[in-house]
């Protein structure tokens, strides 16, 4: 693993893999959801769509089409902190993948036309969404849980804010947002740094020779400590045959030496067959064909939750069932047994997570981005081994007794569930 960071401040991270045949190569700008502006809502996912829709050099199918030529993937994805433009190739075809990336990023045209077009793509993926109550409830938990924030909205916009952006709007947030210091290039496989080096510094060069431009900094106070949230129920009354059901609270930060081990909690609890909710609704009871709880991190805060899909007519029941489960950890812990099959399973799921270039080069972009480095493996591994069954009561007894927030969506009334947060 190689690091360079250029005079512009841009990034670069490479892995090499000598047995492997393919790279991974991608450009991972630190700028998301959280940075929008409520008249800005959406604007990171709509450049994401809007930037493989021509550029100076190509147009729309020029750009896919030169990586479907090589038989590679060309892809982007937004999240709530950073925005990733990737390629998977085999690695001679890497410096294509470079100059595609690269293109596409510098040099997107953002032309008034592909904004309208786009405006009605983006239109249909909140209502595809808004017909999927599996990814519905868990952006009505976010809201729930963070409020009318950024961090609490939806990454994708929503119907008013994606009608009423205009093309100036999208543009300069592009210009803005979009600068070295706020970029990382991570790539991955059959590769050699210095060979990317030489294709970074050629394909990204409009970054890299504006080197007195540097990209704004997030709004001040927007990684400031977030007030706890009062208990609260999002309830979305949707026609659908089964109850989506998210229960949880704030957590730790991606700063916080405990994540480990709310990592390990969350195996425990509920990360897999053998898993506490799992065995409890599933296995014994047949309540829900699918539990289980995950945590997330961002600068200053985080979360922890549960997702259980049911019968309508069993919701309450899961629900008292997941709170008794999640009160009786808060006081006693997982058991040593529970919390050795963790640690294993958050291992296991580490290194199988790391057996291809693509999960390698996100590993890296992720990593550096977050903490400006990247943990060897062998002392990831070290630090969830470590890890007892003390560090677990004592971040269950702190993170599960706090205030909860519950999103559900299916045939309820609003104050259905009014009393499932309490006590």
């Amino acid at each position: 693993m190689r690091r360079t960071i250029l005079p512009s401040g841009l990034r670069v991270i490479t892995e090499s893999m000598p047995s492997a045949r393919s790279a991974s190569f991608g450009v991972w700008i630190g700028v998301g959801s959280r940075d929008e502006t409520p008249s800005l809502a959406g604007a990171s996912h709509y450049l994401e769509h809007l930037l493989f829709k021509g550029t100076r050099r190509r147009n729309a199918l020029e750009i896919s089409g030169a990586i479907d030529a090589v038989g590679g993937e060309l892809n982007a994805f937004t999240a709530k902190e950073h925005t990733c433009y990737y390629a998977d190739v085999l690695a001679c075809d890497l410096p294509l993948a470079v100059d595609v990336v690269g293109d596409v990023v510098v040099d997107a045209l953002v032309a008034a036309q592909d904004v309208e077009n786009e405006r009605g793509v983006i239109l249909e993926e909140i209502a595809m969404r808004d017909d999927d109550a599996g990814d519905l409830v868990h952006d009505a938990f976010s809201l729930a849980l963070f409020g009318d924030l950024p961090l609490g909205r939806p990454v994708i916009g929503t119907t008013d804010s994606i009608a009423r952006i205009t093309r100036e709007q999208v543009y300069g947030y592009y210009r803005r947002r979009y600068r070295a210091p706020n970029v990382v290039v991570a790539a991955a496989g059959c590769l050699e740094h210095k060979a990317v080096l030489r294709l970074v510094r050629k394909a990204l060069a409009p970054l890299l020779d504006n080197e007195a431009a540097p990209a704004p900094r997030r709004p001040v106070g927007a990684h400031a400590p977030l007030s706890a949230p009062a208990s609260a129920v999002s309830v979305l009354d949707r026609s659908f045959e089964q109850a989506n059901l998210v229960l949880g609270s704030r957590a730790l930060s991606r700063h916080d030496q405990r994540r480990f081990a709310l990592g390990v909690l969350c195996a425990g609890l509920g990360g897999g067959a053998s898993s506490r909710l799992f065995q409890e609704i599933r296995e014994r009871r047949g309540l829900a064909y699918s539990v289980y709880s995950y945590a997330t991190q961002y600068a200053e805060t985080g979360s922890f939750a549960v997702y259980a899909g049911c019968q309508p007519g069993k919701a309450a029941e899961v629900l008292s069932i997941i709170r008794d489960l999640l009160d009786d950890v808060a006081v006693h812990g997982l058991t040593d047994e529970e919390v050795t099959r963790g640690k294993g399973q958050v291992r296991g799921g580490t290194v199988l997570g790391l057996e291809d270039a693509d999960a390698r080069m996100n590993r890296l972009g992720k990593s550096e981005l977050a903490y400006g480095e990247v943990l060897p493996v062998d002392e990831l591994l070290a630090r969830i081994e470590a890890i007892t069954p003390d560090d677990i009561r004592s971040v269950a007894a702190d993170l599960l007794t706090a205030p909860r927030c519950l999103a559900v969506v299916g045939p309820f009334g609003r104050h259905d569930f009014d009393d499932v947060v309490a006590g």
